[in-house]
């Protein structure tokens, strides 16, 4: 595989278009967790989704990441599937991880990834015409930017753990 700048072009135009596959999942995901931890979270939009994709996309040293996962996981198939499991859920973990940012949220992202895959159904998706990285792809991205975009009530407010440049020790 040849990564170009008209590559990583075409990868975030695609994601892009996902809108309408990636939206649902992140969306179904928040819900799961938000069940999972009794608390609200606001669900994301598909224009939301797009322009962070952009956004994503703008920092060139994480677009030529995020593009590689992306074709990795697009092109990924492994014979009868399940020697393969391992390289394709490495793959969606990092993919997640980057899309998310750095930490904690490539931390949060990573097992939220795991949480997404659990559900989503790769023939009802079209991200690798059922290859093995199909829905590891949608799972990652969904859970990198639900991680990464606002709506959950512990980011919403200033951590307790914030230190004033201008106390005193």
């Amino acid at each position: 595989m040849r990564i170009t700048p008209t590559l990583v072009r075409a990868e975030r135009d695609w994601l892009r278009e996902r809108a309408p596959v990636v939206v649902p999942i992140l969306n179904e995901t928040r819900d799961r967790l938000a069940r999972r931890f009794d608390t609200e979270v606001a669900h994301v939009e598909p224009e939301t989704y797009r322009r962070e994709v952009d956004a994503v996309f703008a920092d060139g040293a994480v677009a030529v990441n995020v593009a590689g996962y992306v074709r990795l996981l697009r092109d990924l198939d492994v014979e009868r599937d399940y020697p393969g499991f391992v390289v394709d859920e490495v793959l969606g973990r990092e993919l997640a991880a980057t899309i998310a940012g750095g930490q904690p949220l490539s931390v949060l992202a990573g097992a939220t990834f795991h949480v997404a895959d659990t559900f989503v159904d790769d023939d009802a998706t079209a991200a690798g015409a059922g290859t093995a990285g199909a829905d590891d792809l949608d799972a990652a991205v969904a859970a990198g930017f639900q991680t990464r975009l606002p709506g959950w009530p512990w980011r919403a407010r200033e951590s307790p753990f914030a230190l004033d440049p201008h106390d005193e020790p």
